[in-house]
């Protein structure tokens, strides 16, 4: 930011950008005020302040800050644009996307900004004139990977399978991609037979995406190779049941686990990439694929069963992405908790003790499993999905374990769902035993709840 060197401030306010840029946000709010009190109109340091306390989860601070910023220096395109990343936080879209143009109007090369304004209107339901703006970003940026991921997955979520897929692979140069890539000796999978030894799959991203993308391993034993599957420790008794001619791994190493004769590998998120082009390629997809351990089936089904159905219940998310318009309060499912005949269980992870606390304030009549733990036990937890006769879950990885294990699965989706639920549809080419209940507007589970109210009657009618 050029600031002039003569200024009295000049020095305090370097030294406020190195602590702020070195993440110590107390010392640069110190020094960013410090100027304030002689400078009170010094819109640089408002708008910092304001990103300080940003950072520090004060939204509200924030957003009044930078609007003092931008009322003395009002084509300052960096203030709109940060005002509009604190707006969309608060699910501001429309105040955001607003920001967004403003910005680009005083600076349309900026591809950053761009990629941001494609979000909102996604987040809106205007997925074509997303696009638009991820295309935008890339003219300018190509190298820009965020740019090149959102136009991949908005493709997805439009089913252009074939050329979604072609930009996935840059999620690994995305900042905030929770997986790290791996960069193994061997080379990359392309999807062809291989002579000798054997192809190493390994899993990335959450749970539920490992679930998911393991539904096509048996795409990869059909082209006639031998397979190792590298998981999360906890899903690997449930995969190693599962696919039997599979031997499945944690951690995989070549240093510590030797003699394993890998010739290529590939990340399971790229395995839709070769099997999964079209529409028609999911009918190769298998239902169920996942085994539960049926001696704990029956085990939890003779402890829950009083001769009512079964239904399991998930409702939160702890993404910190998307996991809060994911989520749906306990207390706003009371209408379900009408139907009869029902006996109700918790398929959600947390502590018991919490939930018990959370349902009896809600009046929800859940069964609460404590030897379950959805968390550590993934094995425990995939026979507990599979004692249910139904599973009513939002997207997360509930619904991901249900469906891969062939029960009947409802997910209540948001209004701006994630790609691999397409649009519009009712049902899920990745699961043939899930059914899809859609929010109709941003933030309304209202008419979700009356679906699912009108679904449960007639499939569970009163005895």
């Amino acid at each position: 930011m050029p600031q002039d060197p003569s200024t009295a401030h000049y020095v305090l306010l370097k030294d406020a950008l190195e602590q702020h840029r070195s993440g110590r946000l107390e010392e640069a709010a110190q020094r960013y005020r410090q100027i304030l009190v002689s400078d009170p109109g010094h819109a640089d340091c408002l708008h910092l302040l304001g990103m300080v306390a940003f950072q520090r989860g004060d939204a509200e601070q924030a957003v009044e800050l930078i609007r003092r910023a931008i009322a003395i220096h009002s084509t300052a395109a960096s203030y709109y644009s940060n005002l509009g990343n604190v707006l969309q936080t608060q699910e501001k879209m429309a105040e955001a996307e607003a920001c967004y143009r403003r910005a680009l109007e005083l600076r349309p090369d900026q591809a950053e900004v761009h990629v941001n304004l494609g979000n909102i209107l996604k987040a809106q339901g205007a997925v074509d004139a997303a696009l638009d703006s991820y295309r935008s970003a890339r003219s300018l940026n190509p190298a820009l990977a965020e740019a090149r991921v959102a136009e991949s997955t908005t493709l997805l979520l439009q089913g252009e399978f074939g050329t979604g897929w072609e930009g996935f692979d840059a999620r690994w140069r995305t900042r905030e991609y929770d997986t790290r890539p791996r960069n193994y000796p061997q080379p990359r999978w392309r999807g062809e037979r291989i002579a000798s030894g054997r192809v190493l799959i390994w899993g990335e991203q959450g749970v539920g995406d490992e679930v998911m993308f393991t539904g096509l391993l048996r795409d990869v034993l059909a082209v006639g190779n031998e397979c190792v599957l590298d998981c999360d420790a906890r899903l690997k008794p449930l995969f190693a049941r599962s696919f039997p001619g599979v031997e499945v791994v944690s951690g995989y190493d070549p240093e510590l686990l030797p003699g394993m004769e890998i010739a290529a590998h590939l990340p399971s998120g790229s395995l839709p990439g070769l099997f999964r082009r079209k529409l028609e390629d999911f009918a190769n997809t298998a239902s169920p694929y996942l085994i539960a351990d049926e001696a704990k089936v029956k085990r939890l089904r003779a402890r829950y069963d009083d001769g009512h159905t079964l239904i399991g219940i998930a409702w939160h998310s702890n993404n910190k992405t998307s996991g809060h318009r994911r989520s749906i309060e306990l207390a706003r499912l009371a209408p379900l908790f009408a139907q009869t005949g029902v006996r109700w269980v918790s398929l959600q992870y947390g502590d018991p003790i919490a939930q018990h606390a959370q349902a009896n304030a809600a009046g929800a009549p859940l069964i609460i499993d404590a030897e379950v733990d959805q968390l550590a036990d993934l094995d425990g937890f995939a026979a507990q999905v599979a004692a249910m006769d139904l599973v009513v879950t939002i997207d997360n990885s509930t619904a991901h374990m249900a469906a891969a294990l062939g029960v009947q699965t409802w997910t209540m989706l948001p209004f701006a769902p994630d790609w691999r639920w397409l649009l519009a549809r009712e049902d899920s080419p990745w699961y043939p035993t899930m059914r899809l209940f859609r929010q109709r507007e941003p933030g309304q589970w209202k008419p979700v709840l009356e679906q699912l109210q009108t679904a449960l009657a007639s499939n569970f009618p009163r005895p």
